[in-house]
């Protein structure tokens, strides 16, 4: 039995967005990567150099026009669910999302908590989008 007790985090959302999932160890989205950088197929490491402050995040970006890009629509780059574990979502719980473990559909970026819940979620991906959209809302809710 896998259990997520005590793995949540995230940084504080402003009042009406929902989180953004981050290491208790720093304050960068998407674990550092350049979130623009996954929608090309090969997800590459951020640079300082390049980051922008959103929804109390941190996000780092390979190149000043990722960096551009991502501030034109953070919506359509930001991860699903806050960058949260897409397959805990559909079951109603709060995991984080790894970003080594990821999936693009429909121009929507999906994270994973590891390889295991990564294979278990793609065996019923479309089930477990359904499902996360749904549960997603209350899960937010103050």
């Amino acid at each position: 039995m896998l259990s997520f007790a005590g793995l949540t985090a995230s940084a504080p959302a402003q009042a009406g967005e929902p989180p953004i999932y981050t290491s208790w160890r720093n304050n960068h989205a998407v674990g550092g990567y350049d979130a623009v950088s996954y929608y090309t197929g090969k997800p590459v490491k951020g640079d300082p150099k390049y980051f922008f402050e959103y929804k109390s995040a941190i996000w780092f970006f390979s190149t000043q026009r990722n960096r551009n890009v991502f501030i034109s629509e953070p919506l359509k780059y930001e991860p699903q669910y806050g960058g949260y574990c897409a397959w805990a979502v559909a079951k109603g719980k709060l995991a984080p999302g790894s970003p080594d473990h990821w999936h693009v559909e429909d121009g929507r970026l999906f994270f994973n908590y590891n390889a295991r819940i990564e294979r278990r979620w793609q065996k019923k991906r479309a089930k477990f989008i359904r499902e996360g959209d749904g549960r997603w809302p209350a899960l937010i809710a103050d």
